[in-house]
């Protein structure tokens, strides 16, 4: 049922999203993104090597954030903006949790909008992938 902008209010939670992208995936993502930098997907690259690992696209961790907020609207409005930054390594095959909180609700020019304050947070609960949208209600 699409979202109702009388059903929530500033400081609610938005429903949490876990993702544990394996290899596999993210060489699909590799491919629908155009990132082919072998970080994501090669063991014997030398800076996976140097990390332990290969990590996950900060491209997916984005559009992940954005899926949360598009699962929370259900089609009661579009996304305006959404932002983020990367300031962790995700690994492959570890799950990690997108959600966020309303932290601001307005109306301005004939338009009801939010702002979501969102996180990607790791097994360790370190927010990896801080962001922000503001969505637009019908």
């Amino acid at each position: 049922m699409p979202l109702d902008w009388n059903s929530f209010e500033e400081g609610d939670a938005i429903p949490e999203l876990k993702k544990a992208p394996g290899v596999t995936q993210l060489v699909k993502y590799s491919a629908g993104g155009g990132d082919f930098n072998p970080l994501h997907h090669d063991f014997n690259f030398p800076q996976s090597k140097m990390i332990g690992s290969v990590i996950i696209h900060g491209r997916f961790k984005y559009a992940a954030l954005g899926e949360v907020v598009s699962n929370w609207l259900d089609h009661g409005g579009r996304i305006r903006l959404l932002s983020c930054q990367y300031r962790g390594m995700d690994l492959p095959d570890n799950e990690f949790t997108l959600g966020g909180t309303v932290k601001r609700k307005w109306e301005e020019g004939g338009e009801k909008l939010a702002e979501v304050e969102l996180y990607a947070k790791n097994a360790e609960g370190k927010n990896t992938t801080p962001g922000s949208a503001v969505v637009v209600f019908r």
